[in-house]
């Protein structure tokens, strides 16, 4: 007797069998597949320029093949082994059994390298939940999840790992009330971020959206619990000296992290300073970088902040279109390096972000331009970038992970018009790819380890842009997850079935908790509170503390031996027994017995006899 059959007597016949594994459709990516990009006249013009004088006059857009159509390449380019109609076109292609097996050539590798796109645009998908514009964007170093802030008043958190097809945050609130969001900042680690607001206080919070809260050897010592333990002290505006002030005393503008040291932040504020800030020190800052204008008053907002890649200096953008460098070993006293009108006065400059080298520095100014300085001849630009119409003060512009090209936002020419994410190669800023969004393109972020650009747009949409061909996870996991389940009739009977009661005090969010923490655990923290336990006070043994006394046995038997006994005695008693005391030795009213008149009262009537 065989062995399965053995097992199928058992009813075990089926144990041991591979279970059947999911297959993704291969075409899953083509329904975010985005349309033909637009370019820009100045790239095209560039490109026929440079053909006219190396190779033949170029063909007209109308004959160009697939293959030789600007734009982003579309993959390799098959050949079909048959024109018969009959066969379907569906599958992989059928290699021809006469011909002979090509020799390896090692200039195959740079055409696949060349048919990939240059950028990863070809696919997007579109997270919708913010309601105004998206002022702040940030993304871990992971590529994993994405912090966002709006004007809306939200922060939102999303999980590229956890997320559906619906594309929803897995947590949304508002870290400063009503105020805007400003910038979002991950730490090196990612395990925290900093959310800079309206507000003159910065706040800190961990990976998940909680409040951030590294005690310090003070607090620790003592056991000292703050109600708002993720919020960093804000200055004492009547000090006339910023360095005098504890923390910020005007709106809060950015914020950056130390490349190397992770308990190091700084951030900058409209009251012309930059503030070193340790993460476990809340009540102070380390350090105060006043940033002085030439324009009356002597000073100016600092829009933006940053640190350079090997942390030896921190740049600083003015309103007043100055550009500042502080050597973080000088006493930060006057910068290094300055440059007047970097950009237009009173224009808010974006952003500010020093390239790998650390050589150079890239600023995206409100006056419409970015311009690229190099940090050894800190003068004039290497370059200038023009016509990147500035709609937001937080339009930002950053490097590509290979250093060589520059991706900002341009916003939209008229009223609810569609904006544009401009690609400009590094060394002289030209526009290489203008790539059509829905809205103006406030925020942009390309991350290096997922190669993917995610995009903040005014409209209250995020953009996540994407290759299935050179893009590593992200985006491409919501896809990679296949088809949602069916629905069976299990699910049916179920949601037809009659609706179960639930008290409303029994949900989560009518109990007096903290959320995520079990009931054991709160009672186990209650007991240990003498207020909401009612514990009695134990009696004081020793010298005392508290401003109570302390209560030893030779105290007790002190207090027992002098007691009070003015409770015991009745008040009218107690005043009546000087009575006759005052009237022999009047010692307080002796002077009035002179001219004190005699008391003159009435003759009570008799009562008259009643007739018999």
């Amino acid at each position: 007797m065989a062995d399965m059959d053995i097992l199928a007597a058992m009813g075990i016949s089926g144990f041991g069998k591979a279970s059947k594994k999911k297959q993704l459709d291969p075409a899953r990516f083509d329904k975010n597949k985005r349309d033909l990009e637009v370019f820009t006249t100045a790239f095209l013009f560039t490109r026929r320029y440079a053909h006219q004088h190396t190779q033949a006059p170029p063909k007209p857009a109308e004959e160009l093949s697939p293959a030789e159509t600007p734009g982003p390449s579309r993959g390799p380019h098959r050949v079909p082994v048959s024109q018969n109609t009959d066969e379907p076109s569906v599958g992989p292609l059928v290699k021809n059994q006469t011909e002979e097996e090509p020799e390896f050539d090692p200039s195959d590798q740079e055409d696949n390298d060349n048919d990939l796109p240059q950028f990863p645009i070809t696919h997007e998908i579109t997270l919708k939940d913010h309601t105004k514009v998206v002022s702040a964007l940030a993304l871990d170093p992971s590529g994993a999840r994405i912090v966002s802030g709006s004007h809306d008043y939200d922060c939102k958190l999303w999980d590229f790992g956890g997320m559906d097809m619906r594309c929803k945050p897995f947590k949304s609130w508002e870290p400063a009330g009503t105020y805007y969001i400003h910038d979002l900042k991950y730490s090196n680690d990612g395990q925290k971020f900093l959310v800079v607001s309206g507000t003159t206080q910065i706040k800190l919070f961990d990976r998940d959206g909680e409040e951030e809260y590294v005690p310090s050897i003070f607090e620790r010592e003592l056991d000292i619990d703050l109600t708002d333990r993720a919020t960093y002290i804000k200055g004492d505006p009547y000090i006339r000296d910023m360095k005098h002030t504890s923390g910020h005393v005007g709106e809060l503008s950015s914020c950056a992290w130390h490349p190397h040291d992770p308990k190091v932040f700084i951030t900058s504020s409209a009251d012309s300073t930059i503030r070193i800030w340790d993460v476990e020190q809340k009540r102070k800052q380390k350090t105060v970088i006043v940033a002085k204008s030439k324009e009356r008053g002597a000073r100016t907002k600092i829009t933006t902040c940053g640190y350079s890649t090997d942390g030896k200096l921190i740049g600083g953008a003015c309103l007043d279109g100055a550009l500042h460098m502080w050597q973080t070993s000088s006493n930060f006293v006057r910068p290094s390096m300055t440059i007047e009108g970097a950009h237009g006065k009173g224009t808010e400059t974006g952003s500010m972000v020093f390239s790998i080298d650390g050589r150079t520095v890239l600023t995206r100014g409100g006056d419409d331009t970015a311009k690229l300085w190099d940090l050894r001849s800190f003068k004039k630009p290497l370059a200038t970038g023009t016509g990147l119409t500035t709609l937001y003060p937080n339009t930002n512009a950053m490097f590509s992970p290979d250093d060589k090209y520059i991706i900002t936002g341009s916003g939209a020419t008229s009223k609810g018009g569609k904006g544009k994410l401009m690609f400009l190669e590094k060394n002289s800023l030209e526009i290489v790819k203008a790539l059509e969004v829905d809205s103006t393109p406030v925020k942009v972020f390309w991350h290096s380890k997922i190669n993917q650009i995610v995009t903040g747009l005014s409209n209250g949409q995020i953009c996540v842009l994407y290759s299935p061909m050179t893009s590593l996870n992200g985006a491409k996991l919501l896809l990679n997850k296949g088809p949602p389940r069916k629905v069976t009739i299990e699910d049916m009977s179920d949601a037809l079935a009659a609706p179960s009661i639930i008290t409303p005090h029994a949900l989560p969010m009518f109990r007096d908790m903290d959320i995520g923490r079990g009931t054991k655990r709160k009672a186990e923290k209650d007991r240990l509170d003498p207020r909401k336990s009612r514990r009695p006070e134990l009696p004081v043994t020793g010298p005392g503390r508290g401003g109570r006394v302390g209560a030893s046995a030779t105290q007790h038997v002190v207090q027992n031996l002098v007691r009070d006994t003015t409770r015991d005695q009745d008040p009218r008693e107690a005043l009546l027994k000087y009575a006759e005391q005052a009237e022999s030795d009047p010692q307080w009213t002796a002077a009035w017995k002179v001219n004190q008149p005699k008391p003159v009262f009435a003759a009570a009537p008799e009562e008259e006899e009643k007739e018999d």
